[in-house]
């Protein structure tokens, strides 16, 4: 059986490459401290929950509209513009079955054989294997560690090229957890009007997951919500991982054709999620500041844990629920780290390089666990780690 030649451009997501290591573990009797996948443990708050059972009672498990359903697209253009300040057009919101089809539906709406597409690396993976896939040239902008994990601004202006088609963006951002200034998104949208034909992808998803700084959008600059495209859903503000809902906001040009992708691919998302998700745009948004605070104690215990292990070097996080320290003076090499770690310390979590090239030397752990699981993690790692030193 041949395969065809374009999958061996397709990469993974490593955090499932691990999680499923990590359980084969677990089914041989080791206890495994997961720190490996982005998901909040929280539960869905119980008014979602009760309003899909609810939805799936009266009936909305059939078809719905490929692009949403009109009550959940208003619902979120409102809350675009309440949360944003950007004015949007509900007929501009596509829904879909979590938030990765909107990357490939923008990637195969836009780009082209030979087009250029810059990314920040490091950074959620799925972008470059994205656009490989393609057969577009992943140009990497490199975030640096003695900048704060920010983008270099002038390193992304002198890489812009006649073939440059699109930049993503993510803030707040994984798998550092840096957010973008407002001045560093202005600054970036004064370079790109000296070319108004790069569209812009804007990951928004850790919006909500803030301790520090704001949120703005680029799409909310005069002149950039017309080549801009946000990625956004409800995995990790309500902790929604499971339902897989995610949208998309789209210019009004690229609209039909990512409308025209989602109808041959996924047809819809499910009708019940979409009701849940009104339910959680429309209820009472205490409980995301909440579980927010309750995130950023747990970011202060392993910030402060892991810089005490020695040969470890740990940045505090702006936003989201991850750490990205630096683990080169330990001796022991990013992938080192992750498989050894698994399998001699019991703590699942990430390489570094599973995010990108420069993302050697570091590693990636989410603390969207228990206090109780991180101290574990962090004690179990100290111990490895010295241990590995002597030996």
């Amino acid at each position: 059986m041949k395969i065809a030649e374009r999958m061996q451009d397709l990469g993974s997501e490593m955090a499932f490459e691990v999680l499923a290591k990590a359980k084969a573990l677990e089914e041989q009797g080791k206890d495994i401290v997961h720190l490996e996948i982005g998901e909040p443990d929280f539960d869905t708050p119980s008014h979602i929950i009760e309003a899909g059972i609810k939805a799936i009672r009266e009936g909305y498990t059939h078809y719905g509209p490929t692009a949403g359903l009109p009550d959940l697209r208003a619902g979120i253009a409102r809350n675009i513009r309440e949360t944003r300040g950007i004015d949007i057009d509900p007929g501009r919101v596509l829904v879909t079955p979590g938030g990765k089809p909107i990357i490939f539906f923008t990637a195969l709406a836009l780009v082209q054989d030979g087009d250029e597409v810059m990314y920040p690396d490091p950074g959620f993976p799925i972008y470059e294997s994205m656009i490989r896939f393609l057969g577009a040239r992943p140009v990497p902008i490199r975030l640096r560690e003695e900048e704060g994990c920010h983008l270099d601004l002038e390193d992304l202006e002198a890489k812009i090229s006649k073939r440059t088609k699109m930049i993503i963006i993510n803030s707040p951002h994984n798998p550092t957890g840096s957010v973008m200034s407002r001045q560093e998104v202005a600054n970036l949208a004064e370079i790109l009007k000296k070319r108004e034909d790069i569209y812009v992808l804007s990951d928004e998803i850790y919006k909500d997951i803030l301790y520090e700084g704001e949120h703005f959008s680029i799409a909310a600059i005069p002149g950039m919500e017309r080549r801009t495209i946000i990625l956004d859903g409800f995995s990790k503000s309500y902790a929604m991982t499971g339902w897989r809902l995610g949208y998309g906001i789209f210019p009004e040009e690229v609209f039909p054709h990512v409308d025209k992708l989602a109808a041959n691919s996924v047809s819809c998302a499910a009708a019940f999620t979409q009701k849940a998700a009104i339910a959680a745009l429309e209820g009472p948004q205490s409980i995301v500041a909440e579980r927010v605070c309750e995130l950023k104690r747990r970011r202060d215990v392993i910030v402060e844990g892991l810089r005490g292990i020695p040969g470890i070097e740990c940045p505090k996080p702006q936003g989201a629920f991850y750490v990205f320290p630096n683990i080169e003076e330990t001796g022991i090499t990013s992938w080192e780290f992750q498989e050894r770690g698994l399998k001699e310390a019991g703590v699942a979590l990430l390489a570094g390089e599973s995010f990108g090239g420069y993302g050697k030397g570091f590693v990636r752990l989410s603390y969207a666990t228990s206090e109780q699981n991180i101290q574990k993690a962090i004690d179990r790692l100290g111990h490895w780690v010295m241990k590995s030193n002597k030996n």
